[in-house]
Parts: C-alpha cells; sequence; structure tokens
C-alpha cells in the first residue's frame, strides 16, 4: 500500500491538532502552519488522525 499525504497548506490555520495526534510526520513551518514531514508513505499511520482532528479539514490522506 502506499500513502500519499495532500494538504492544502494555504487553508490550514496553524492550529497545531495534527502535530499534536501525529508528531511523527507532522512539524510547524517557520510561517507558523503545519506541514507534513514526508508525503508518500508505505502506510497510514497517525496521519488519518491527524486529517480526523484538523479544525478547517485541509488535510487528505489517500491510499493507494
Amino acid at each position: 500500500m502506499t500513502v500519499k499525504i495532500k494538504q492544502d497548506h494555504e487553508g490550514c490555520i496553524g492550529c497545531g491538532a495534527c502535530v499534536s495526534v501525529c508528531p511523527d510526520n507532522w512539524e510547524m513551518g517557520d510561517d507558523g502552519k503545519s506541514k507534513p514531514i514526508e508525503t508518500k508513505l508505505d502506510d497510514v499511520g497517525c496521519n488519518q488522525e491527524a486529517a480526523d482532528v484538523c479544525p478547517v479539514n485541509v488535510i487528505e490522506v489517500i491510499t493507494q
């Protein structure tokens, strides 16, 4: 399985919820918004939880 992480970075409000639940793959950028460390992964890991807790729904986890 291949997992792709898509984020609408412009829509991010920088709340840090994704970083809190998935620090293995999410970090805060210099612009105060979160960003994925890796966008292509071998498994979903905690990324689906990061997408689920995002209050503005800018994270999408795509499995192929």
